[in-house]
């Protein structure tokens, strides 16, 4: 039977869970908030926070889910109220490093607390929610489960330190990845060396992992796609528009790849482009409309309003720099896009080139631009590209990220000696 936590609670953790419930290997899971639509503490929130605090709902049963809140209600509050001292990155209270912290601490106390009777054997923990959990499990003889949904942070600070006086003036936008205290970098490190098991959801994540701990069981297993939200024989494309409108989503970063993408569409100088960018600031507009100032900005949205807005547009790019795997690439997908990435955004098995898309090197505007025009010059193929990017996105459901988890474990598992305790 498997511990498994996480402080929140995505896509892909629900689909772990899941996949454990269904195959009996659920000991208990733990998360920050597990919230109850009917419940007295629900009722009384305010708005903004009750919205947010119901989609923390987890399809499990009650005696199998225990919650540490406090701290991320606090988080969360503080983030609606604009607190932003108590929410700073890993310096403030609430923030979310201190609430990974924390939650991790008291994870490793419940396991601390388990009897021979509970027949538990391992604990499934993701990055930065660990340390203190795995080092609990290795005095008790427990496998420890890391999960890794984006590439290694060496790997990643590699990548982005490169960026940073390739495009300095982009460096204020490449976040965590280069600005990490070296507190965080060494627990990551130490995390990764208590781990006996690795998940990642592509190649690009594996292959991340640093040569002394190649020799850890490593199980990939691509994340899902969103349900279809059309029918099988009609893209999200519409007919053919006066402009190609090539669409970017994610944070405006370029760890993301966003200042390539800029200077490709730069280079081009086409008024048949349309750039179309959905996503979250980093810095002030002034600086996004100073590199382009031609472009579409379109703020963040409900999901559904995501998806209908990417079946307005013909073509979809990320040119990433360092991802895990980058989910809106398989919801661009779902709604007849062709995509344009680079092997970095861990997507590279997506692309079958020529007909679900295009795989670009990174750092390179010029190949973005080079693929821009080739669609330019073959408005009638994208249409069946887009079909084809749908049916490839179809395949890859979270029933199945899960399963082949939770089977690759247990095969794993019983190979293994560790005795439950």
């Amino acid at each position: 039977m498997i511990h498994l936590s996480h402080p929140t609670g995505n896509a892909n953790v629900r689909a772990v869970l899941d996949a454990l419930i269904r195959a009996e290997m659920l000991s208990q899971f733990h998360t920050t908030i597990s919230a109850r639509k009917n419940s007295v503490l629900t009722k009384f929130l305010p708005k903004a926070i009750q919205k947010e605090f119901l989609r923390r709902q987890f399809n499990v049963h009650q005696k199998q889910i225990t919650s540490h809140p406090y701290r991320e209600m606090a988080r969360l509050g503080c983030s609606k109220m604009g607190i932003k001292y108590l929410t700073k990155h890993e310096k403030g209270m609430f923030s979310l490093q201190k609430v990974y912290a924390g939650f991790d601490l008291a994870v490793a106390n419940s396991i601390h607390s388990l009897k021979p009777g509970d027949n538990v054997s391992a604990v499934y923990c993701y990055e930065d929610g660990a340390l203190a959990t795995f080092k609990v499990a290795k005095r008790l003889g427990l496998t420890c489960i890391y999960d890794l949904p984006i590439a290694y942070f060496e790997r990643v600070r590699s990548l982005l330190n490169v960026e940073k006086e390739r495009l300095p003036e982009w460096a204020p936008t490449l976040g965590g990845g280069i600005s990490d205290s070296q507190e965080k970098l060494d627990r990551k490190a130490c995390e990764m060396e208590l781990a006996d098991i690795v998940v990642g959801p592509g190649k690009f994540v594996l292959e991340s992992i640093p040569t002394w701990a190649k020799s850890k069981i490593q199980i990939m297993s691509p994340f899902g796609s969103p349900k279809q939200t059309l029918p099988d024989t009609v893209t999200g494309v519409q007919p053919q528009r006066e402009r190609l409108r090539v669409l970017f989503v994610g944070s405006m970063g370029q760890r993301k790849g966003l200042g390539d993408l800029f200077e490709a569409i730069r280079k081009l100088n086409r008024l048949d482009v349309e750039l179309v960018v959905l996503g979250t600031p980093i810095l002030p507009m002034d600086f996004y409309r100073h590199q382009l100032d031609n472009f579409t900005f379109e703020k963040s949205r409900p999901h559904h309003e995501v998806l209908e807005l990417m079946r307005s547009c013909d073509v979809f790019c990320l040119p990433s720099i360092a991802e895990g795997r980058a989910l809106v690439m398989q919801e661009a997908m779902s709604q007849g896009l062709p995509i344009i990435i680079t092997p970095n955004t861990g997507g590279e098995d997506l692309v079958i080139e020529g007909e679900t898309g295009f795989l670009i090197p990174i750092r390179s505007p010029e190949h973005i631009a080079e693929r821009i025009t080739w669609f330019l010059d073959n408005r009638k193929s994208i249409k069946i590209m887009g079909q084809k990017a749908k049916e490839m996105a179809a395949k890859l459901t979270w029933d199945e990220y899960g399963e082949q988890i939770a089977s690759s474990l247990k095969i794993s598992l019983k190979a293994k000696t560790s005795r439950p305790i």
